[in-house]
């Protein structure tokens, strides 16, 4: 077998920057195959080996984008093995108003970005580990769900889409932990505070 066939794999969204990008690294560093999905194509500086070819495009806003990523992913997977050993949901977004900086409360918020917000944040994670549970029950794998502080406080700059989404997965990772758990499957998440990015 080679090597490419014998590593364990990570699936990371929002791998583009900040915590991803870092996470990225790290299990690039450990020997891990690490197959990216971002919004941005995969940037020729980044130092990973294998990147272009382990970079999936994808808009975790579009219901039907996520579904035709697991199929890419899951098509991937099986050419070494079909097994997944970990799921990283860490892609996020926070809206701002138009001044860039100011959050969007709970009064002023348009729909439209609510949904967008928890599409991205909450749905495209359950999609994402439903879509993968067979290869991450094979593996016996692992999903990290990336929450945040801002879930269980009003915080000064994170929006109440974000805040609410970041909860609404808190609860869901628990929810998940309880389903996934009898297959062999551990769900956790982290709730990192704020971030120099």
């Amino acid at each position: 077998m080679t090597e490419l066939d014998t590593r364990k794999t990570i699936v990371l969204t929002g791998a583009s920057r900040g915590i991803g990008h870092a996470t990225v690294k790290r299990f690039s560093r450990e020997g891990w195959r690490v197959i990216t999905c971002s919004r941005q194509a995969f940037a020729e500086d980044c130092p990973w080996p294998a990147g272009p070819e382990d970079h999936i495009k994808v808009d975790l806003a579009d219901q039907e984008d996520v579904g035709i990523a697991v199929s890419e992913i899951r098509h991937r997977l099986e050419a070494h093995g079909g097994q997944l050993h970990a799921l990283v949901n860490n892609a996020g977004i926070s809206p701002k108003l138009k001044d860039g900086n100011s959050r969007m409360d709970s009064i002023d918020t348009p729909m439209h970005v609510w949904r967008d917000v928890f599409q991205v944040n909450f749905f495209a994670p359950i999609m994402l580990a439903r879509g993968l549970f067979k290869e991450l029950a094979a593996a016996k794998g692992s999903i990290v769900n990336v929450t945040s502080i801002a879930g269980t406080r009003v915080h000064p700059f994170a929006g109440t889409a974000y805040a609410t989404s970041k909860a609404a997965l808190g609860s869901l990772t628990r929810e998940m932990a309880h389903d996934f758990g009898p297959h062999g499957i551990r769900v956790n998440a982290i709730a990192p505070g704020e971030i120099d990015t």
